[in-house]
């Protein structure tokens, strides 16, 4: 078969680092939309205070290194890191709390290691953990959603509270259900008691299953878009889901439901826009499965015994150390060889 070849000049394919991150960034919108209109205008906070703190330590950082800054702030990559972080924190956590992750994502996750293609672990996921160690009450208390929040802070009690203008919060906070649900269940309380309380819905924590389905969505979209592949996603949901099924039929009264773990807490977002992150993850399709399924066990675990609610972020960079030895004993065949 002949392949018509057209002459030169030959132009780049349009995949480029600004597209695709563009196409993750658009599909990012559905849930940060429901998370803002079931939260309130705190999530909207974080993520500007996110972007701005991004951009600004990106270009320092590229001035320093006399490197131009047009090229690589238009990439969106900065812009991408700082949802993400944003994403994952209290809705009323304090203004410096997403400038201060943002920026140990950016400076010492991502440029440090000498900048996009080179950070050996998901910057958002360093800034996220190094907030939760370092600040474990505000990364721990968060709003219940917009219908059991009775007579919850408006949008200027929102920006009072996040710039430290307002008093104390935790007269109108609460633990995410996850949190609740770990708590409970470790005081040896029945599954059915604990589920009783109005924040938890049909499958999951009480607005977190809609969100958690949005992410989802946007997760859809990127897969029909090629912008990543299946791998990553059913590997982690996959090794979550029957995890949490084969603890649940031991002990219905003591473990959580499997939808429970899919449809609560951060497992849609880790599957489809966190854990999918090219650069630190493996590259071959089953060094991608057992990446995920570590990540979805690390998950499991935590989110069981651990001492934090949820485990995404560590499975992720625990799995980030691990994907350079995945890589080496699943490396991807070169172009034109057969597979061992």
């Amino acid at each position: 078969m002949r392949f018509q070849t057209p002459t030169s000049p030959h132009t780049a394919a349009r995949g480029d680092v600004s597209r695709v991150m563009g196409q993750v960034l658009l599909a990012l919108i559905p849930g940060a939309a429901l998370y803002i209109a079931l939260f309130g205008i705190g999530v909207l906070l974080n993520l500007l205070v996110a972007a701005v703190t991004a951009y600004a330590c990106e270009a320092l950082v590229l001035h320093l290194r006399r490197r131009p800054l047009r090229a690589t702030l238009s990439d969106n990559s900065a812009l991408l890191t700082a949802c993400l972080l944003a994403l994952a924190l209290p809705p009323l956590a304090p203004w410096w709390l997403a400038a201060l992750g943002t920026a140990f994502a950016i400076l010492l996750a991502k440029q440090l290691y000498g900048g996009i293609g080179y950070n050996p672990f998901n910057p958002a996921m360093v800034g996220y953990v190094v907030l939760l160690i370092s600040f474990p009450r505000e990364m721990t208390l968060w709003l219940p959603p917009a219908w059991l929040a009775e007579g919850g802070p408006g949008a200027l009690d929102s920006l009072s509270i996040a710039f430290g203008a307002a008093a104390d919060w935790d007269a109108i906070s609460m633990a995410t259900p996850l949190d609740h649900s770990r708590t409970q269940l470790g005081l040896n309380a029945l599954l059915g008691e604990v589920r009783a309380d109005p924040r938890y819905g049909l499958l999951g924590g009480s607005g977190w299953e809609w969100i958690s389905l949005a992410w989802l969505l946007g997760g859809l979209y990127l897969l029909w878009r090629r912008v990543i592949s299946w791998h990553i996603p059913v590997g982690l949901l996959g090794s979550l889901l029957l995890l949490s099924l084969a603890f649940y039929i031991g002990d219905a009264d003591s473990y959580s439901p499997p939808w429970f773990h899919l449809l609560s807490g951060g497992a849609m977002l880790g599957a489809f826009f966190i854990a999918t992150d090219p650069v630190s993850a493996p590259s071959s399709a089953r060094g991608k499965l057992i990446f995920a399924a570590g990540i979805g066990a690390i998950t499991f675990i935590i989110r069981s015994w651990g001492g934090y609610p949820d485990g995404i972020a560590f499975g992720v960079l625990l799995m980030n150390i691990a994907a350079p030895t995945i890589d080496h004993f699943y490396r991807p065949p070169a172009f034109g060889q057969r597979r061992g």
